[in-house]
């Protein structure tokens, strides 16, 4: 999923300014929701005025210069400050690529660091609900979070609802065609109808025979 599918309609973009402050880190999600799988992308911006402190932690050996490893190793270090949970259950967030900027573009304000991951859903009820947050550098960090208009015609989006800095984020949802039962209710269905089978035949030898 590339930048591209940042032209898709977005749901209920909230009226919040999207202005890069100097002294913020600027972290934005766009989520994409599946039946089986969640599809994402940050881009993370760093102001001039926090940089520093963000090269300090990407550039471990300090030489100037981001190697593929370190880049590798801070992308990992933001997808495990992340925390997913759909339903109630974890779900593990699992990067598919990354991208840096040059250190120039960043000390100007100007680099984005792109990094996308998904993670592989649960089956569930119907009715779902998935919950996202963001740890990373809180204390620099400006969060944004939205959600592309589903592709699939089955799942339809009921709510969105946001904590005031946007570092959590949960979506609730509708998915069709998905069972109403929780896990295990087959099982207990089927105890049941065998219960009453054995019950029904057990009155049906006791019936009282009549003559014709």
């Amino acid at each position: 999923m590339r930048t591209c599918l940042s032209v898709a309609i977005l749901l209920l973009a909230p009226a919040t300014g999207i202005a890069h402050r100097l002294d913020e880190y600027l972290q934005a999600t766009i989520l994409s929701i599946g039946k089986d799988r969640l599809q994402a992308e940050m881009t993370l911006t760093p102001g001039v005025a926090v940089f520093p402190v963000v090269l300090a932690e990407i550039d471990a050996d300090a030489d100037g210069v981001v190697s593929e490893t370190e880049w590798r190793a801070y992308a990992g270090r933001v997808l495990r400050d992340l925390s997913l949970t759909v339903d109630g259950h974890s779900v593990i967030p699992r990067m598919v690529s990354a991208r840096f900027p040059g250190i120039d573009e960043m000390k100007e304000g100007r680099g984005e660091i792109r990094i996308e991951f998904q993670a592989n859903l649960p089956r569930g009820r119907r009715s779902r609900s998935l919950v996202f947050e963001n740890r990373h550098q809180s204390r620099l960090g400006a969060y944004l979070v939205n959600c592309l208009v589903p592709r699939d015609p089955d799942i339809r989006i009921v709510a969105q609802t946001r904590n005031y800095s946007q570092s959590r984020y949960q979506l609730d949802y509708v998915q069709a065609g998905a069972s109403t039962w929780r896990p295990g209710d087959g099982a207990g269905l089927g105890l049941l109808a065998l219960v009453l089978c054995t019950r029904l035949a057990f009155l049906w030898r006791r019936r009282p025979v009549t003559g014709t």
